[in-house]
């Protein structure tokens, strides 16, 4: 029963990402088909620079709807119970997560929160524990089968299973929903897991499509001053309130 490091791949993300944006951007002001265009996109005749300053000039104005049109697919391991609940509250996305009904849990994986970590009495406490859970969820697995209960056991034996549990999902955002998601869980406010996560798919999506994720992020980044109320600012960006006090 290990303490998991987290681990976040890309599998597949839609392909001829930069030229189906533009693609899509410019049909909402072509007079054209842009299926007439889509060959020239594709062997190169209109540049890639030209397409990612296209795409940028109009993101600027507040029309994002066409990034819709791409999504990028992760492989995550290594996160806690906790943070997958505040993952699927993103609700535009797709999630397949591993279960916990069917996937074996008496050795369990476990999420080692680093403020416990670095703190000796609490981390032993912490992995004492773990170590209790995993015995008493082999113990009620054990009890279950041997009274007639082996196709359901692992389904009754996981309500002993913490939020520290290890899980592994697959999770597919289109670049609209990847924005939003940035914006919430980039902020330093968000909790230590899913930050760490959303950073880590934010690097990816910067490598792999930097004309959209070159300004992902927390939303501050983009506006230049804290959305949050003073009480909730971290004080890296002034709030607007903070702004039109001084203008005022």
């Amino acid at each position: 029963m290990p303490a998991k490091d987290q681990r976040i791949e890309l599998l597949a993300m839609t392909p001829d990402a930069l030229g189906l944006i533009y693609a899509a951007f410019r049909q909402c002001y072509h007079a054209g088909f842009v299926a007439d265009m889509w060959p020239r996109l594709l062997n190169g005749e209109i540049p890639r620079e030209k397409q990612a300053a296209f795409v940028s000039t109009v993101l600027e104005s507040g029309h994002d709807s066409p990034i819709e049109h791409v999504s990028f697919t992760f492989a995550v391991e290594g996160i806690s119970r906790a943070c997958s609940h505040q993952l699927v509250r993103h609700r535009i996305a797709s999630y397949s997560q591993q279960s916990q009904r069917y996937v074996t849990e008496k050795d369990m994986d476990y999420i080692l929160p680093p403020s416990i970590a670095k703190i000796p009495e609490a981390r032993e406490r912490f992995e004492k524990f773990m170590q209790e859970v995993g015995d008493a969820y082999s113990d009620l697995r054990e009890i279950l089968i041997a009274n007639g209960r082996e196709d359901k056991a692992n389904e009754d034996a996981r309500f002993v299973l913490p939020q520290a549990a290890e899980t592994k999902v697959v999770i597919t955002m289109n670049c609209r929903s990847l924005m939003h998601f940035f914006n919430l869980r980039c902020c330093v406010r968000a909790q230590w897991e899913v930050r760490a996560m959303a950073n880590s798919m934010l690097e990816i999506c910067r490598e792999q499509l930097p004309a959209i994720f070159d300004v992902g992020g927390a939303r501050c980044e983009q506006l230049g001053y804290c959305p949050e109320a003073s009480r909730f600012a971290c004080g890296r960006y002034p709030t607007l309130s903070e702004i039109t006090a001084k203008s005022s």
